[in-house]
């Protein structure tokens, strides 16, 4: 109810205070009016006089709060010596105006001016009072009615500074919340980049280091063995009719969520292994799959983490391993799935020298992948010759469920030319 008072009265100040100063005027009026017993009071005119020129101070005394203090409180001082009685009613212009005084301005100055108008009332009205009113009405009454507006007028000061502080500060809250989501928007951003970066790496990687290998078999037994090459071949083709499939997915995730055109094909997982091991078979690297433990059902990224870390360590194999064959071995434990890749790379792939920096992409990716479902990822040459890959993934077993387990292929020709398995 008060706040709202505030309010209106702060629109609008000019009507309110003139207001103000009419009822102001007729309370002089009625308070010259007023004497002791047995002592008349003066004549009204000089009282008419002073309040006019008291109340047309007060009409301004929000933008001029001292001129208006010391305005009234010479009418007032005047009126004393006129013979008027101080009066709450005489002294209600001064009173009014020590208030505004001490709700707009600083506490010495409020001080300064309340105690200086005291000062002044109360010696004019022992000096020069032609009444001789009793002593403690000239003295103690006015310093007292005098010192009520400022203490209110410091309270209603230091309720709104309260009140400011307390928006100020909720104000701060609501820009730092503000800010902190603005943060985390970009963070998720940044976050949904890479993770659609590494979707790409793995997927373009994948099959154009598979796709050229498949190539060059073909190449390389397309005079002696034209049968095996059109077999290789025709499983090019699949390759890249995958690799346009999974690119279109992963390009889908950068539609918008009703954009009909957007694919609906689930992630890939480990479901799909028989396939994978098919197209490097195809490539010229037989891969087996060994299973151990009780296979369960993964949970959506761990699976296509699991499938993605197959993948990419079967593809370094393709590019980089000196290497005949591959395996992947899969251990399933209560909390844990383990999974390696090894090869059986050449002592020339041990001895190679490291990728060099700004390479290794690869392996930077697994780490990134493990991590992101809270596991770990190992890579390193093997004592015994080769390369290998170990991921640790958490499992969070939802039951058992069977896992595929791929028919043996048979070895064809290897690739051509090795190189040395890296990132």
């Amino acid at each position: 109810m008060t706040s709202s008072l505030e309010r209106y009265t702060e629109r609008h100040h000019l009507a309110f205070d003139v207001f103000v100063a009419g009822v102001l005027f007729g309370l002089v009026v009625l308070g010259a009016g007023l004497g002791m017993p047995g002592n008349a009071p003066p004549s009204l005119g000089p009282a008419l006089l002073l309040a006019g020129i008291s109340s047309a101070a007060l009409v301004g005394c929000r933008s001029h709060p001292r001129t208006a203090v010391a305005v009234t409180a010479a009418c007032v001082a005047a009126a004393s010596a006129v013979g008027y009685l101080l009066t709450p009613l005489l002294l209600a212009p001064v009173l009014t105006a020590l208030y505004w005084l001490a709700v707009l301005t600083e506490r010495k100055i409020t001080y300064s001016y309340c105690l200086a108008t005291i000062a002044a009332l109360v010696t004019t009205a022992t000096v020069a009072d032609p009444v001789n009113h009793a002593l403690v009405l000239k003295t103690i009454g006015p310093a007292v009615w005098l010192l009520l507006p400022v203490a209110a007028g410091r309270a209603v000061r230091i309720r709104r500074a309260y009140t400011d502080a307390v928006m100020d500060a909720a104000q701060a809250r609501a820009e730092h919340a503000e800010r902190t989501r603005d943060e985390e928007a970009r963070h998720r951003v940044a976050e949904e980049r890479m993770r659609i970066a590494r979707e790409l790496h793995d997927v373009v990687a994948h099959h154009l280091a598979l796709a050229n290998a498949q190539a060059s078999t073909a190449a390389h037994l397309a005079r002696n063995n034209p049968d095996q090459a059109h077999k290789i071949l025709t499983g090019l083709a699949s390759t890249t009719s995958s690799a346009l499939r999974e690119l279109k997915a992963t390009v889908g995730l950068l539609r918008q969520t009703d954009d009909p055109d957007a694919p609906l094909e689930p992630s890939p997982g480990l479901a799909r292994l028989p396939e994978l091991t098919d197209a490097f078979a195809s490539a010229g690297l037989p891969v087996t799959v060994t299973t151990h433990g009780e296979p369960r059902r993964l949970s959506p990224g761990v699976d296509l983490t699991a499938f993605r870390i197959v993948q990419e360590a079967l593809t370094n194999v393709t590019k980089h391993a000196a290497a005949h064959t591959a395996h992947v071995r899969l251990s399933y434990s209560r909390d844990r799935l383990t999974i390696g890749v090894t090869d059986d790379g050449t002592a020339a792939t041990d001895t190679a020298a490291a990728p060099a920096p700004g390479h290794g992409f690869g392996l930077i990716g697994m780490r990134e992948r493990a991590h992101s479902v809270g596991g770990a990822l190992t890579a390193g040459r093997r004592p015994e010759g080769g390369f290998e890959v170990t991921a640790e993934l958490p499992l969070h077993p939802d039951g058992p469920a069977p896992a595929p387990e791929p028919d043996p292929m048979p070895e064809p020709d290897p690739a051509p030319e090795p190189g040395e398995q890296g990132a």
